[in-house]
């Protein structure tokens, strides 16, 4: 590996995408060593646990290294690609791939625990730009590691089955707390909760990062090693012994395939375990003719105020839910644990769920009670093209309020939604199909639907939610409503 010491050579790190997130995992590279990069061009692709984002390089320059290689997950704040802002070309001795370089503080001390979050803008040389997005700023010079004792371990990377099996299967010493005289364990603070978390104690753990880094693989590989060897330092707990785990030799395949649970997927599961288990879920149903409503629909398509714009019974379906919300703010609302107080908002940012192909995500219309119909039609429509091209940013799944979602596209009559967290609220839309239905005393095939409105029943009793939900029907059976209650 080369060590980066040419005052033209720029390091540009992984930076927070999300507000607080602590780590990515490269999809693509886009640049490879040796490429003449622009300021602003996107040189690589990343997922959060929250969605997939194109990093765009903050200066001039030629590509001189490139520091993991796709497929890794890397910490905020750790270099992933030197450029040389001179122009200079990468030496031969140089891989495409090289090993992490020693830039980033690895000791989890009480300063350095806090150097992940993205740097503060800063003007690059030369070129007298300011960057604009945050976390993307150029340091002038990276923190010396403090040496560590012993020799250095090739850097290795465990298989991605191996991270997968520890996290479900996997059971772990208890830590101990290192001898006197020895030297602290060096690791990066996201890589001491790991380890925590899974019980491993960093101080029988073999690092393979340079410098003597342990890395989240060498963690994993702690916990379900493939084989011990005759002189392995630990063992298992009695009680772990029990029922031992499976070893990653004994699934077949050809019959199985195992897939690892990180980014979004492994965010959403998190976060839905975490709100069925904290919001007490109240879940009540109501089924409507909405023959008047798609007449409405219909006869918008043909609006010149609607032209181009995406107009479906969606759009009326979120108009009546605003509408309603209108009427009942007190829905619109979120518990603050720590302080023991509902907050309720004043305005309504209403999330949308999507299915993509890295998993459900609901990013969210901001302000959205404040838009007129032609505008909620445009932000419905941007909203579910940049979900179906994967570009939705971080920043529009946070923040939302009250959700809805339209499971009647898979023809399913209706659900029981679990709500996102710190949500007050989420309806679902059934499948509309034509049914018999009693219509002015007489049996008629009329278009009907079923909704189902869950809620946080710390938040809203059995007549706030049953007022809300009879609101949004009324309005889908008789329209008209969306003029005389709006």
């Amino acid at each position: 590996m080369t060590t980066m010491t040419d005052a033209s050579v720029r390091e540009f790190k992984m930076p927070d995408v999300g507000e607080g997130l602590t780590e990515a995992e490269i999809l693509t590279w886009y640049v490879k060593p040796g490429d003449t990069v622009t300021d602003g061009q996107v040189v690589c692709e990343v997922e959060t646990a929250k969605a997939a984002v194109e990093l765009p390089i903050p200066y001039d320059g030629v590509v001189r290294e490139l520091r993991f290689p796709a497929g890794t997950t890397v910490d905020v704040g750790t270099a992933i690609i030197a450029v040389d802002v001179a122009g200079g070309a990468p030496t031969a001795a140089e891989p495409a791939v090289a090993e992490p370089a020693v830039a980033e503080p690895a000791v989890a001390e009480p300063a350095a625990a806090e150097a992940a979050p993205a740097e503060k803008e800063t003007k690059s040389a030369g070129s007298g730009r300011q960057p604009v997005l945050v976390g993307y700023g150029v340091a002038t010079s990276s923190t010396k590691r403090r040496p560590r004792k012993g020799p250095e371990v090739p850097f290795q990377q465990a298989p991605a089955v191996v991270a997968v099996q520890t996290e479900l299967n996997g059971h772990a010493p208890a830590p101990t707390a290192p001898a006197a005289g020895q030297p602290r364990p060096l690791a990066k603070p996201p890589v001491r909760k790991l380890a925590k978390d899974l019980g491993v104690d960093l101080a029988t753990v073999i690092p393979s990062g340079p410098d003597g880094i342990i890395t989240r693989e060498d963690v994993h590989a702690a916990v379900t090693p493939t084989e011990a060897p005759a002189t392995a330092p630990v063992q298992a707990p009695a009680q772990a012994q029990v029922v031992p785990a499976a070893p990653a030799a004994s699934y077949d395949a050809a019959r199985e395939t195992r897939v690892p649970v990180k980014g979004v997927r492994k965010a959403t599961a998190l976060a839905m375990v975490g709100s069925a288990f904290t919001a007490p879920h109240v879940t009540e149903f109501v089924t409507v003719d909405v023959t008047r409503t798609l007449k409405l629909v219909e006869e918008l398509k043909q609006d010149k105020d609607l032209q181009g714009l995406r107009v479906n019974p969606l759009l009326l379906i979120a108009k009546a839910l605003l509408v309603a919300i209108k009427r009942h703010p007190d829905i619109n609302a979120s518990w603050d644990e720590a302080n023991q107080e509902i907050v309720v908002k004043h305005y309504v940012n209403l999330g949308i769920a999507a299915a993509t192909p890295r998993g459900l995500i609901v990013p969210n219309i901001k302000d959205a009670h404040a838009k007129t119909l032609p505008q909620l039609a445009e932000s419905l429509g941007e909203l579910v093209a940049t979900a179906k091209e994967g570009k939705t940013s971080p920043a529009a799944m946070q923040g939302g309020t009250v959700t809805i979602t339209n499971v009647g596209v898979f023809g399913v009559d209706t659900g029981t939604p679990i709500l996102p967290p710190g949500e007050s609220a989420i309806l679902a839309v059934g499948a509309i199909k034509l049914q018999p239905w009693v219509h002015k005393g007489k049996v008629k095939p009329r278009q009907v639907t079923t909704l189902a409105l869950s809620f946080d029943h710390r938040l809203v009793d059995g007549e706030l939610g049953s007022k809300v939900l009879a609101d949004v029907a009324a309005i889908l059976e008789q329209p008209k409503k969306l003029i005389t209650w709006a």
